[in-house]
């Protein structure tokens, strides 16, 4: 009896749990006829009549309470465009935490709010818009209830917002293009939810969904937006020609740099979107950020350029991590020392109809004295199954007047966010196949790979399995490990303390974390990891520490060079290594990040040490400094690598900003300058002004190498 009474408890907790969050799930937009004037002022007789929602609740720093400040959200719309009203009222505006001014800001450290729209109301994808009291705008696009998130979408939508003595407001328009939505139904139904951080207190509330457990990147637990009955479903062509000018002077010689270019977007149908790109340039794009590497595997540097992150999920073969990527659109346009190749024109094709997504892309780069010409093509499918869940397949191909590689591989997951009652469960796979079409088919040119994640603010436990046999060759992606299997599993426990240690938010205990890389062909051990994490914690103030104990062990086949005349021969090799964390809260005028490992490293010692200061001076100007020492001593030599870094970030306003990358790496004896500044005339427009140098500091004095000075204007107009 007492154990049916229990489960009787705990079924009425987990409904009432459920029902106070579905309550008043639906927010009503209203028509107007006539457009209004962005100025951040609410006091506008439309916003006074507007339908207004504010049942916020607390997910942060107490679930399920009430939030301590008023915030009241209302949508109208016209026949082509979205307005948002958002009344954040605060009772002490003068603490009020905002320190970026730029598009796509840091959201994560300043007061702001948050909307997420699922247009399709597929319970599965959406696209995010993120303000803070400055008006600085950044913007994602959200896949799968936050598997993956596409940060570099920049959307065309504006946003002012006003600062007095009741709080902060905001006042949004979102053209009705920027989104993506059905055309076959007469009333919209989208799904959508709200957040709003209040950092100083480091309160996050929110209107749904607002369960610990749950992110708000999960739309299938969002409300639902109603009143959609008029929308447009004009069809509209979208002209962004570029043009670039500037120079390039080294080893004393100076050449003129110019080009022309452009991109072309064509709505096909309010779902589907054909973009063309002719001479396409990246100029604009941030340098990368320089990585030391003393392991025995190539690094992995993020894709930064636009073009390519606007449809990375249409184009993911579902393998997660970076041990295999059998789609690295790095390797299109540039070649393996990170050096551009030009691209002559390329067509993409992005969309959703009903619950298939589909993506096509194809790009034709020109021949350069180290690469023929070649076609780039990689076409997807996805099918959505059930609430959550979805099945698909990919095809990508590389060819050449010489060779023609192809990858090819479906994948699928099961998702819920119900599981025991109302937790989050993942559980998928994918399986690839590289072939060359010159040569007979090779059954043993595959790859895999399973999961199982169960995420959740209390306990997350994650396991996979992958193999990929010597065979495998994926040619558009990247391989970090060749010829391996490899077992995952972690345990991740965050319990939150109640009646005592009330200065604690959450703990995190990692009791296991176990990664076991074997050799495909013989089973002998390539990599070992197993960590425990003794103590972390996060404060309610906002700081961490973390304190880490692993077992390592690498089995070398052939000895490899870690450093210029120092090698380490073959053999297997286990040590004991200690990590420890520190940082503090980053929402601070000053802030700070240490991180120091320690111990054995193969049959020697080393001890690596990261550093961060960051200075968020005011709006206007935020300095981050990092400092990167490594210190190796093997029985076959010494050696040090120092990496320095600073990032200088200004904002005029969220219309003119810019930042300076300087990057000093002692291993390559190189110091770098990246120098961007973005100016946006108007919403669409923008104007790059970007100078790149790089000098050579061998001789212990800074001996110029190369600069390179341009200026890129990439306009926009619609037809």
């Amino acid at each position: 009896m007492l154990k049916k009474a229990l489960i009787i408890v705990i079924l009425i907790a987990c409904w009432r749990l459920q029902a106070q969050d579905t309550i008043n799930n639906k927010l009503q937009a209203q028509f107007i006829d006539e457009p209004i004037k962005i100025d951040g002022n609410l006091n506008k007789i439309v916003w006074k009549n507007a339908a207004k929602i504010n049942d916020f609740t607390q997910r942060e720093l107490i679930q399920g309470a009430k939030s301590t400040e008023k915030t009241e959200v209302a949508i109208l719309f016209s026949n082509d465009k979205m307005y948002v009203g958002i009344w954040c009222y605060d009772n002490q505006p003068k603490e009020i935490i905002a320190k970026e001014n730029k598009r796509d800001f840091n959201y994560n450290i300043d007061d702001n709010f948050i909307f997420i729209i699922d247009t399709y109301n597929d319970k599965r994808n959406g696209f995010m818009f993120v303000t803070n009291p400055n008006g600085a705008r950044a913007d994602l696009q959200v896949f799968n209830n936050g598997v993956s998130t596409n940060i570099f979408w920049n959307g065309v939508w504006n946003v002012k917002t006003t600062v007095n003595s009741e709080g902060w407001f905001a006042e949004m328009e979102i053209p009705l293009y920027t989104l993506k939505y059905r055309a076959d139904i007469k009333e919209q139904v989208w799904g959508i939810n709200f957040e709003r951080n209040i950092r100083r207190k480091r309160e996050q509330v929110r209107w749904k969904a607002w369960n610990r457990n749950n992110r708000i990147e999960q739309v299938n637990l969002a409300g639902e937006l109603h009143g959609l009955n008029q929308l447009s479903n004009k069809k509209f062509v979208e002209i962004k020609p570029y043009a670039i000018g500037g120079g390039e002077r080294a080893n004393s010689k100076i050449r003129p740099v110019g080009n022309l270019g452009g991109d072309v977007n064509y709505l096909i149908t309010p779902t589907y979107r054909l973009n063309l790109t002719f001479n396409t340039d990246f100029a604009q794009v941030e340098a990368d950020q320089q990585q030391v590497n003393i392991t025995r595997f190539p690094l992995f540097f993020p894709e930064l350029r636009e073009f390519f992150l606007e449809g990375e999920d249409y184009f993911n073969f579902g393998f997660g991590g970076n041990r295999i990527i059998p789609f690295y659109t790095r390797k299109i346009g540039l070649n393996e020392q990170r050096q551009t190749v030009p691209i002559i024109a390329g067509a993409r094709i992005l969309g959703k109809e009903n619950r298939q997504t589909l993506g096509l892309m194809s790009l034709q780069t020109a021949e350069t004295p180290s690469q023929l010409s070649t076609n780039y093509t990689t076409a997807s499918w996805r099918q959505d199954i059930g609430k959550q869940s979805v099945i698909g397949a990919m095809t990508t191909h590389k060819i050449d007047k010489n060779a023609w590689h192809s990858t090819t591989g479906v994948n699928g997951r099961y998702s819920t966010s119900k599981f025991l009652g109302n937790k989050n469960l993942d559980i998928g796979g994918a399986y690839i196949q590289s072939h060359e079409h010159d040569t007979t088919f090779n059954r043993q040119a595959y790859a895999y790979r399973a999961f199982v994640h169960y995420q959740n603010d209390f306990l997350t436990i994650f396991a996979s399995n992958q193999k990929s046999p010597a065979a495998f060759n994926p040619e558009m992606g990247l391989m970090r490990r060749r010829d391996f299997k490899e077992s995952f599993a972690l345990i991740n426990l965050k319990p939150r303390p109640k009646n005592w240690l009330k200065w604690i938010r959450q703990f995190d205990f990692v009791p296991t974390g176990l990664t076991y890389t074997q050799y495909n062909n013989d089973n002998s051990v390539q990599s070992f990891e197993y960590q425990i994490r003794y103590l972390g914690f996060e404060t309610k103030k906002g700081e961490k520490i973390g304190f880490d104990y692993k077992i390592m062990a690498e089995g070398l086949k052939d000895s490899f060079s870690i450093s210029e005349g120092i090698l380490i021969p073959d053999s297997t090799y286990w040590w004991r290594q200690y990590e420890f964390e520190i940082s503090t809260f980053t929402g601070r005028t000053l802030s700070m990040y240490n991180k120091l490992i320690t111990g054995q490293f193969y049959d020697g010692k080393s001890l690596q040490t990261t550093s961060e200061v960051l200075w968020r001076a005011n709006k206007h100007f935020n300095l981050l400094v990092r400092y990167n020492h490594n210190n190796v001593r093997l029985p076959s030599g010494s050696f040090q690598i120092n990496l320095l870094s600073t990032r200088l970030e200004y904002a005029v306003n969220p219309m003119v900003f810019g930042s300076v990358l300087s990057q000093w790496n002692s291993a390559a004896d190189e110091f770098s300058m990246n120098f961007r500044l973005q100016v946006i005339p108007k919403v669409g427009t923008d104007f790059y002004f970007i100078v790149n140098q790089i000098y050579d500091t061998s001789s212990g004095a800074f001996n110029h190498m190369r600069t390179t000075v341009l200026g890129k204007l990439v306009w926009r107009f619609m037809l």
